[in-house]
């Protein structure tokens, strides 16, 4: 999918699209496609997405925690869970304000240039719901254990999150072969 093509499947808000699009081909990133949505990045770095969905279209400052935000208009669309993403929405084109949304833009490039970051905090220890342990066998288990740390951790989120035990259930004969495969819950999405 292009950039082109991602702006015409979003009608709704296909205007407010291409005038973010243009604020942002304005100044120095590079245009690319992540996600299924276009990003766009400095130096190999990801400083802001655009998106459209049912009710607004958005830009996502994947460094947004650390924006000084003067117009209060950044969310944190997960409170509690998001420590470094804030997304600006819009519900129509005439609420862009080319110059707020260039200054946003610019200071995160300066964020991304001088390579700071919203610090994560990882718990150590990965701990294995029951549901996922009990299922592997001496072979998946090896496997599961060969992944790296992170890969580890979305496999037991994945299932620890889910709230009804058939659901549990259905994530991990869904992910048992992939375990096996030695391949993480997100790798389809890495490096898009």
């Amino acid at each position: 999918m292009t950039v082109d093509e991602y702006i015409a499947s979003a009608e709704a808000f296909g205007k407010a699209l291409v005038k973010l699009r243009a604020i942002l081909l304005s100044t120095e990133l590079e245009e690319t496609i992540k996600w299924g949505a276009p990003c766009y990045t400095i130096d190999g770095k990801n400083v802001v997405g655009l998106a459209a969905f049912k009710s607004y279209a958005g830009l996502w400052f994947h460094q947004g925690a650390l924006l000084s935000d003067p117009e209060g208009v950044l969310i944190n669309a997960q409170e509690g869970k998001t420590k470094a993403l804030r997304q600006w929405r819009f519900e129509s084109a005439n609420e862009i304000r080319v110059r707020a949304v260039k200054a946003y833009v610019t200071e995160a490039i300066e964020h991304a240039r001088a390579g700071r970051r919203v610090k994560t905090e990882r718990s150590g220890a990965i701990l294995i719901p029951p549901e996922l342990a009990s299922a592997m066998d001496a072979k998946t288990k090896k496997a599961f254990e060969a992944l790296t740390p992170g890969r580890r951790r979305e496999y037991a989120n994945h299932i620890a999150q889910a709230k009804r035990d058939s659901t549990k259930q259905a994530r991990v004969a869904k992910i048992l072969p992939m375990i096996r495969k030695g391949v993480g819950l997100h790798d389809l999405y890495r490096g898009c």
